[in-house]
């Protein structure tokens, strides 16, 4: 054995117990495998250091510092800006009143993007769906079919139809009462759209708006349960082409109801939906002789 291979197995051998040292690389400690004592720490700390790129997707996905870019922020760069006030400059003055002028297509955007924001947290809509309507009201923009139409109309059209898309549970009446835009206006932005983009309807689920009047109304687990289960027997053995979905949950929820012996009238289900007291008693006594079918 030579000087250098004495040297690196004296350096290797911990000083306590004389047994061999492990290098953890995660934490830079030289520790004993024997008696886990640590002989060096911090020679290399590795935990921050991230994985290396050699192509630019790779270096793009390694940048890890500046704001989460996202389609709700008018803005999206990162800029600074100089107040007006603060410097004597004349030509900077004139520069910055310039920049400060919005184009038409800013000016649209920020309003647009208010707009959802607004709609979305009284709606309780989720971000990934208020991403999503804004790209599709950007896909508005780009096509053209903007321009001399009202922009509250559109925001609340493209809201409605991610909404339906995405299957979440938000009718047309919700947002029409939440928008400041008129109910004719905002059903004409929506058959554009569907004309323009060549889309396809999508049919509402009554079972996702369940869980939400049953909260509404104060109701229990149990009715929730019991409704879900008397609404998905409906549809499996009943068309429920043009019927509306309001109409279904209530007869079930109220069929719910009655079956769990809970005193709840009519009227107050009524009123919670939004629906006359004779539609809720059609799609009762319709749903009633549907479960008594399959029984």
């Amino acid at each position: 054995m030579g000087i250098i291979d004495k040297f690196c197995d004296t350096y290797n051998r911990c000083p306590e117990c004389d047994g061999y040292t492990v290098f953890i690389v995660e934490k830079g400690e030289t520790v004993c495998s024997q008696c886990g004592l640590i002989i060096f720490e911090r020679e290399l700390d590795l935990t921050h250091s991230g994985k290396r790129a050699f192509t630019v997707k790779e270096k793009e996905k390694s940048i890890n510092y500046g704001w989460i870019r996202t389609p709700l922020l008018a803005d999206i760069e990162l800029c600074s800006k100089i107040n007006r006030n603060e410097t004597n400059d004349f030509n900077l003055q004139r520069v910055i009143k310039r920049n400060s002028i919005y184009s038409w297509k800013t000016r649209n955007m920020l309003i647009a993007i208010a707009e959802i924001k607004r709609l979305s947290y009284n709606l309780k809509i989720p971000a990934h769906l208020k991403s999503e309507a804004l790209m599709f009201y950007k896909k508005c923009y780009k096509a053209n079919i903007l321009r001399g139409r009202s922009i509250m109309g559109m925001v609340a059209a493209c809201l409605y139809y991610v909404c339906r898309k995405m299957n979440y549970p938000v009718f047309l009446i919700d947002i029409i009462n939440e928008s400041s835009s008129k109910k004719e206006l905002i059903k004409k932005c929506y058959t554009i759209l569907i004309k323009k983009f060549n889309l396809n309807g999508f049919n509402i689920d009554p079972v996702k708006f369940i869980p939400r009047y049953i909260a509404e109304l104060g109701l229990s687990i149990e009715i929730e349960q019991l409704t879900i289960k008397i609404l998905k027997c409906y549809l499996d053995g009943f068309k429920v082409n043009g019927k509306h979905p309001k109409g279904l949950c209530a007869g079930a929820i109220y069929l719910a109801a009655k079956l769990n012996y809970v005193k709840i009238t009519q009227k107050i289900i009524a009123e919670r939906f939004g629906i006359a007291e004779i539609t809720l008693r059609a799609r009762y006594k319709e749903i009633l002789k549907i479960i008594k079918f399959n029984n």
